[in-house]
């Protein structure tokens, strides 16, 4: 059980990184005050493999649609992707991806939302800027400089997803050899310097809770984890760059109110102060971070 005590030993042993901020800047010419006030990404997957139906969009007039819901509703961005991460879900190749992906980018554009596109492939992500997505949120580990470089080109946002693998889709076990934080840090010093030197200007980081490793299968190994990492954030926060977290499910704990996972993870994600919150439940993570406002 998380204790009180828990919280305040982190606390103790990382007094100095709480107290950092993170750089600021504009997305789609929107400036984001992150050390002030975190921001939230809303979801929409156009594959009929994600299992989240909610998000799931199957045609360009339902994901426009959605998309201009979830900006009502307080998504300050809106993250598109065509291929899901489940790993059994089919591969979709770039023609199929551009397919679906093009015309929901270009018509939330044409409303004045920002968009993300979700994606590890060079094709799909150029041709997803050059249809005005803001955001770029790089699920791989692969041909980095070619990503980088095309971001920089469109003078639009990165997010570096912490992957142990090519990509999301090929991943094995996770190592748990040292303090995954850590691992994570030095991973994201490496990228954040070799973007900056691709021309990126805005930089988020992602510790990628979200993807599906082997040895993560057992839930109570893999929310542990989830949990750990998000009341750690903040020592991410050292390197100047928000943080970005997909808020995860955790279905085998909350069953049939897997709806409310979310929004309880999204609460240790602000106490280990996130920047950005990826979630297919924007009203309800919204509740929560405004209510966590008050205090």
């Amino acid at each position: 059980m998380l204790k009180l005590e828990d919280l305040a030993g982190l606390l103790e042993k990382n007094h100095v990184a709480s107290a950092a901020c993170v750089r600021e800047f504009s997305i789609a010419g929107k400036q984001v005050a992150f050390n002030s006030r975190p921001s939230i990404m809303g979801v929409i997957n156009l594959s009929p493999d994600s299992w989240y139906r909610e998000s799931v969009c199957l045609t360009t007039d339902a994901a426009v649609h959605r998309g201009k819901v979830l900006h009502e509703l307080g998504a300050d961005i809106v993250d598109v992707g065509a291929e899901s991460t489940l790993a059994q879900a089919a591969r979709a190749d770039d023609a199929s991806q551009n397919t679906r992906l093009l015309p929901v980018i270009k018509s939330l554009r044409g409303a004045n939302i920002p968009v993300s596109v979700e994606t590890y492939q060079p094709a799909v992500a150029r041709l997803c800027l050059e249809a005005g997505a803001s955001v770029l949120n790089f699920t791989g580990a692969d041909r980095t400089d070619e990503m980088y470089q095309m971001v920089a080109a469109h003078d639009a946002a990165l997010i570096i997803c912490y992957v142990q693998g090519k990509n999301v889709r090929e991943v094995a076990d996770f190592d748990f050899s040292a303090d995954p934080i850590a691992m994570m840090y030095e991973y994201f010093a490496r990228q954040t310097e070799i973007a900056a030197k691709r021309g990126v200007e805005k930089i988020f980081i992602d510790p990628g809770l979200g993807f599906y490793y082997r040895n993560l299968q057992d839930s109570a190994v893999r929310v542990q984890h989830q949990m750990t990492v998000f009341l750690n954030t903040f020592r991410l926060r050292t390197l100047g760059f928000p943080i970005c977290h997909a808020l995860p499910h955790a279905f085998e704990y909350f069953g049939e109110e897997v709806r409310c996972a979310e929004p309880f993870f999204a609460v240790l994600a602000a106490l280990g102060k996130t920047d950005l919150f990826r979630t297919h439940e924007v009203p309800r993570v919204k509740a929560v971070l405004d209510t966590l406002r008050v205090f």
